[in-house]
């Protein structure tokens, strides 16, 4: 196949990559006390509510050991 010799109509967006500004961005504001307080919370509520729900799903996903396990007359070939 033959390569076109003429110029693409949007051969900027592959010198994009290479482009680089001499701007700087502003740097990043510090976020207020009540800010930082509130993420923190947010934080532990969302780990405070794992570990609730894993504690209180212990009970069910053990099974009794004082208890024998019964099993079925199907299980037992009759």
């Amino acid at each position: 196949m033959f390569r076109r010799r003429e110029p693409v109509p949007f051969a900027f967006l592959a010198e994009a990559d290479r482009f680089r500004s001499n701007v700087t961005p502003p740097p990043r504001q510090r976020g207020s006390f009540g800010e930082i307080a509130g993420r923190w919370l947010l934080g532990l509520a969302l780990v405070a509510g794992l570990v609730g729900a894993l504690i209180l799903g212990m009970p069910a996903l053990s099974t009794p050991s004082g208890t024998p396990v019964q099993q079925s007359q199907a299980s037992q070939g009759h």
